[in-house]
């Protein structure tokens, strides 16, 4: 079942501002709607909802808002990062970058989190690692 709002929302525009797939619609003041084919169930909006609004994944379950320092982030294990990317596009908030060579001919690249405070945390870039090379872990592990 995916996630959806509940006439509590109040059109404060939080999940639609973080949902790292545009999947949620409405306009201020107005109860907003979830694109369940969009949307990948994440979480986020539940974790930024200041009114308990969004239900799921499972029928009757009510999400709770969570301080943003407790946001899971992606984990890079370098030593099996490739640096091919899919996490870096998979990222709506561009969040990830690949590290630049230090010198000519270094293949020591990876991917990294380069803007930790635009993370929300939705684990999309882990999901899009198709060798395990991202976990997501507490905030505090960049």
């Amino acid at each position: 079942m995916p996630y959806q709002i509940t006439q509590d929302c109040i059109g404060c525009t939080l999940c639609a501002k973080n949902c790292p797939v545009g999947a949620i619609s409405g306009a201020v003041k107005q109860v907003h709607t979830i694109d369940p084919v969009r949307c990948t169930q994440c979480g986020v909006c539940g974790r930024v909802c200041p009114r308990g609004a969004i239900e799921g994944p499972l029928p009757g379950l009510r999400s709770q808002k969570v301080p943003k320092e407790q946001w899971l982030k992606p984990h890079i294990d370098t030593g099996l990062c490739t640096a091919c990317s899919m996490c870096v596009l998979a990222c709506g908030f561009h969040c990830l970058s690949i590290s630049l060579p230090k010198e000519k001919g270094d293949l020591e690249v990876f991917a990294q989190l380069s803007e930790p405070d635009k993370c929300v945390g939705c684990g999309l870039c882990a999901k899009a690692c198709g060798i395990g090379a991202i976990t997501m872990e507490g905030g505090d592990a960049v």
